[in-house]
C-alpha cells in the first residue's frame, strides 16, 4: 500500500485524538527510520524520548526474545525470576529504598498520587479526604482524568469534567509561589524537573534545590515526574543530579523498556512507600517477567554504551550550533542535554509547518504550542548527526 491509504486506514477506522505529521514509518534503528516508500529520516522525537537507546537495539531485543521464550506474564498472585533482580538493579542505579512497577507513564503518577494521598493520612495526620497536592501551570503528566483535573491545558480538559479535586496550581519555576501555597494538608509538590510537552522550559537554577529544601523543612513529599526527562535523556542518570538533590518519589517510564515494551515505576524512599499494604494497589501486568527482563537490558544498555555521557556532550554541542543560528524568526534556543527546543516569535508560529519542512530534509521532530519544535533524538546519536541535523535546521528556515 502507498503512504495515503495508510493514512486513510486510520483516518476512517480510528478514533481521532491525535495529529501526527503524514509520514507513515516501517523501519527503524538507531537514529533512522524509513517509511513505507523507502524514504530515511532522522528522528528527533525518539517516541518521546521511549526509545533513548536507539530504535530496535539488538541487545534489547534479544533480552525481550528470550525471555519471551521461557515465561511472558504470571500477574502479582505469584513471583518470577525476572521482578526481584530488576529492583535491586534499579535501586542501586537510582540509590532508590523501594519500586512499584507499572505500565505506562500515566500509570505510575496516578500510583504516587494515591501513595502520598495515603502517606498524608497515615503518617502526617492529614484530615480524610483533605489531602492536597501542589503542581504547577503548564504541567504534563499524563491524560486520565485525575491527570488532566490539574492539567492548564484546556485542549486536555474541555468537555472531560466532572474533575477530581485535591490539587493546587502554581508558577513553574518559582519557589516562593509553591512554598506560600502549601496548607497543613499538603502532602505533595509534583513537578517536571524540564517541563518537556511545555516546550522544554527549564527551571532557573537553584530551583529544585530550594524546592527540595521547603519540602523537607515543610514535610512535604517531593514527586519529580522524570518520565520524558529521565534515564540519560538531559546528560544525567536522573535530571535531578544537575542541582545534587533526591526526590523522595522519582516517576521514570518510556525508555526504561527502549520502546520496546510498557513498563514504567515509581522509584521511593521506604518511608513513603511502606504506607501500602497488600491489595490496596496493583496491576496485572506491572512487574511482568517479560517487561522486568526487557527493562533490565535497556539499564545495561545506557550505561554499557555511555549514553549518558553521548547525551551530555552531544547536547552540548547541539544547543551550541543552534544559538550559532541567527534567524529574526527565532526568539530562543534552549536545552539540556539531548532534550532542546527552538522557539519562533508568536506572531510567527507556524511551528507545524516548520517541522514540514525539517521532513523534506529528512529529520523527523514534533512540533507544541504553534510555536515551539522540539529535538530528541536517540541517545545513540554520532556528532556527524547532529551536523545533519543542524544543516536541516538553517535549510528549513525561511530566507531573512
Amino acid at each position: 500500500m502507498q503512504q495515503r491509504e495508510y493514512i486513510g486506514l486510520e483516518d476512517q477506522y480510528g478514533a481521532h485524538n491525535y495529529k501526527p505529521l503524514d509520514v507513515v514509518l516501517s523501519r527503524g534503528k538507531g537514529v533512522w527510520v524509513w517509511d513505507v516508500d523507502g524514504n530515511k529520516y532522522l528522528d528527533c522525537l525518539a517516541a518521546y524520548s521511549a526509545v533513548n537507546q536507539g530504535h530496535c537495539h539488538p541487545k534489547i531485543m534479544q533480552a525481550m526474545m528470550t525471555q519471551a521464550e521461557k515465561l511472558t506474564l504470571t500477574s502479582r498472585a505469584f513471583r518470577n525470576d525476572q521482578l526481584g533482580p530488576f529492583y535491586k538493579e534499579l535501586c542501586e542505579l537510582t540509590n532508590s529504598h523501594k519500586v512499584l512497577p507499572m505500565n505506562s507513564g500515566a500509570e505510575a503518577v496516578e500510583t504516587a498520587i494515591k501513595t502520598v494521598r495515603k502517606w498524608g493520612y497515615t503518617v502526617k495526620g492529614v484530615a480524610e479526604d483533605q489531602a492536597e497536592i501542589i503542581v504547577c501551570d503548564n504541567n504534563f503528566h499524563g491524560r486520565t482524568i485525575s491527570i488532566v483535573s490539574f492539567s492548564t491545558d484546556d485542549n486536555a480538559r474541555a468537555g472531560f469534567g466532572p474533575f477530581t479535586p485535591g490539587f493546587k496550581c502554581v508558577s513553574y519555576g518559582d519557589a516562593a509561589a509553591f512554598e506560600a501555597a502549601i496548607t497543613e494538608n499538603t502532602v505533595a509538590f509534583l513537578v517536571e524537573p524540564i517541563q518537556g510537552e511545555a516546550g522544554v522550559m527549564i527551571p532557573p537554577d537553584g530551583y529544585l534545590k530550594k524546592v527540595r529544601e521547603i519540602c523537607d523543612r515543610r514535610n512535604v513529599v517531593l514527586i519529580l515526574d522524570e518520565i520524558q526527562t529521565g534515564l540519560g535523556r538531559t546528560g544525567k542518570l536522573l535530571t535531578e543530579e544537575y542541582e545534587g538533590i533526591e526526590a523522595d518519589l522519582t516517576i521514570i517510564g518510556k525508555a526504561l523498556s527502549g520502546g520496546f515494551y510498557p513498563i514504567s515505576a515509581v522509584l521511593s524512599n521506604t518511608e513513603v512507600m511502606n504506607v501500602l499494604q497488600p491489595g490496596e494497589h496493583g496491576s496485572t501486568f506491572g512487574g511482568n517477567p517479560l517487561a522486568c527482563a526487557v527493562a533490565r537490558a535497556a539499564l545495561k544498555v545506557l550505561f554499557e554504551e555511555n549514553l549518558i555521557e553521548n547525551s551530555y556532550e552531544q547536547g552540548k554541542y547541539f544547543l551550541d550550533g543552534l544559538k550559532q543560528i541567527s534567524h529574526p524568526h527565532i526568539k530562543e534556543v534552549r536545552g539540556r542535554g539531548l532534550m532542546l527546543a527552538i522557539e519562533f516569535h508568536p506572531e510567527v508560529g507556524g511551528a507545524r509547518d516548520y517541522c514540514y519542512k525539517l521532513k523534506e530534509q529528512g529529520i523527523l521532530a514534533k512540533d507544541t504550542h504553534e510555536n515551539i519544535v522540539r529535538f530528541a533524538p536517540p541517545l545513540v546519536i554520532k556528532r556527524e548527526e547532529v551536523d545533519q541535523i543542524l544543516d536541516a535546521v538553517n535549510k528549513a528556515l525561511p530566507v531573512s
